[in-house]
């Protein structure tokens, strides 16, 4: 390519990458390879997604904050991530009467929700809720921050203790066989009460 026919100078173009390439506090983007993609572009849901993008970056924020104090994040985050959850279980139980699974995706897991989240239920009983996600907007955030496809694996364990939480007051476990922040194709979220197996 001959750059004496560019329109602007080669430096500056240089220069152009490098500041786009550059995020908040002059850290370099990742280009992750997790695919989270959306594939419902609703205004409003989109706005919905924003909210929740917000949400992911406070935590991204205090997690960051915290190891740049020479805090261990898993210390304290993931329980205050379960508290967070188990108050908004007891709510979502108190909300739908009843701990049935059933009750949880009534409330929870609303039509809206499954827009967001793009939200396919594959089983539901009064024993069993299993979900498959197939866009996070927490990971979109946590993308766009320049985390690496390590640190987003690790602020989705956080998020999740609030699911957990959740489940906790269902009288049911969550297991997360598969996850799109660890490169999965979806989330396969899978609330099971008793000992019953996936």
């Amino acid at each position: 390519m001959d750059k004496s026919k560019l329109p602007i100078n080669y430096d500056t173009i240089v220069w152009i990458l490098k500041f786009i390439m550059t995020s908040n506090e002059g850290r370099t983007l990742n280009m992750s390879k997790i695919v989270n993609e959306a594939k419902i572009k609703n205004k409003l849901i989109v706005k919905i997604r924003e909210l929740l993008e917000h949400r992911a970056f406070w935590l991204y924020l205090l997690v960051d904050e915290a190891e740049k104090r020479g805090l261990e994040p898993e210390d304290f985050a993931s329980a205050a991530i379960t508290r967070c959850g188990l108050s908004q279980g007891s709510d979502l139980v108190k909300q739908g009467g009843t701990k049935s699974l059933k009750g949880l995706k009534k409330t929870l897991f609303t039509r809206a929700a499954r827009w967001v989240f793009e939200m396919e239920v594959v089983e539901s009983t009064d024993d069993t809720l299993y979900l498959d996600f197939h866009y996070c907007p927490l990971v979109k955030a946590w993308q766009k921050a320049g985390c690496t496809d390590e640190e987003i694996a690790r602020l989705c364990d956080i998020a999740m203790c609030g699911d957990h939480g959740i489940g906790q007051c269902f009288d049911a476990r969550l297991e997360l066989p598969k996850a799109i922040a660890k490169g999965d194709d979806v989330c396969a979220l899978r609330y099971i009460k008793g000992d019953r197996k996936r």
